[in-house]
């Protein structure tokens, strides 16, 4: 097997960033409009004398240009600081720290070896202080862009595998997977954390409504008003989950080959990458990283050591391909 396509997995993955970026905006419009529909129900009487509720589309759509303005202004602000000092909110998730080349020349050499040999310019170099084995790479620009490894996997492995894990994670940075990967998990944050306030202000009315509900003339206004911000609600949490998903279908399980390709033909030594790989399926696991987006980084999933039914199902939308499969390609490179 040969690396090929570097500049077509590059075009896609630019593409991709370009594309999550541009969707951001209208998904939270969108919601934000689901959420105003809660404040449009209202009510007639019909020629009996019976309640009747309808969606009052003007007073739906003049709140939603009135909040949609300061909801972008927010949001757009939130994204730069995000975007921007995205390297230390990874750091401080993940526990990393800086790894002067005083503290370990051999990590270093390697890392400037494989750059030298790739005509890159070298990235820094962080350290997790955990003894299970693992790796990623990170950042958006040449500023950020940043190779960390754990404490056991440097002192696990030997140099021939230690330089296969890192030349696999100079080829994500090459091949821009780290810009995807950092877009999507500012996206999923934001998100997150939008659902979370949108709920929260769901909440509020179901509580209001139930209030009102009991100070009723027994009408049932106050019943409907409920089911209408009950449905809203499961609304809003469908389209956060499925937007969750859309980004990880973003993420193609192929740039993991693709980097498994690139390192082997970097050091010309697959077999050395397809043992660490072995080594490190065995120890992945890195119990305080508990976001899923973060954990899409390392070049094995740190998965835990027991799943729940929604942890095997989630594994349907794996960023990650089979850790076997890629063993058995890169024998036979």
């Amino acid at each position: 097997m040969q690396y090929v396509g570097i500049q077509s997995q590059i075009v896609r993955n630019n593409w991709n960033s370009m594309m999550l970026l541009l969707m951001f905006p209208c998904i939270i419009l969108g919601m934000l409009w689901v959420f105003c529909c809660i404040f449009g129900v209202q009510s007639t009487y019909d020629m009996y004398g019976n309640e009747q509720f309808y969606l009052d589309t003007s007073i739906i759509n003049e709140m939603w240009l009135g909040w949609a303005p300061w909801a972008v202004i927010i949001v757009a602000i939130w994204l730069a600081i995000a975007y921007t000092f995205n390297a230390q909110m990874i750091q401080h998730a993940t526990g990393a720290k800086p790894l002067e080349r005083k503290e370990n020349p051999r990590v270093y050499n390697l890392v400037e070896n494989l750059c030298m040999s790739c005509g890159m310019p070298m990235p820094k170099v962080n350290i997790i202080e955990d003894p299970q084995l693992n790796a990623f790479a990170s950042g958006i620009n040449q500023k950020s862009y940043t190779v960390t490894l754990t404490r056991g996997i440097i002192e696990y492995l030997d140099d021939a595998e230690l330089e296969g894990v890192i030349a696999h994670e100079l080829t994500h940075i090459r091949n821009r997977d780290t810009r995807v990967l950092i877009v999507s998990i500012v996206f999923v944050g934001i998100l997150s954390t939008v659902l979370t306030v949108l709920t929260r202000g769901v909440l509020r009315v179901f509580l209001w409504s139930g209030g009102s509900s009991r100070r009723s003339n027994g009408k049932g206004g106050g019943g409907v008003a409920i089911i209408v911000v009950i449905i809203a609600a499961i609304v809003c949490a469908a389209i956060a989950y499925f937007l969750t998903l859309l980004t990880r279908f973003a993420i193609s399980r192929k740039r993991e080959f693709m980097a498994d390709a690139g390192g082997a033909e970097l050091t010309r030594n697959p077999l050395a990458l397809a043992s660490a790989l072995r080594k490190i399926s065995a120890y992945p696991g890195l119990g305080h990283i508990q976001r899923e987006d973060i954990a899409q980084l390392y070049i094995i999933h740190p998965k835990k050591t027991t799943q729940s039914f929604f942890d095997k199902l989630q594994s349907l939308f794996s960023t990650h391909p089979s850790t076997a499969e890629r063993i058995r390609i890169l024998e036979q490179f």
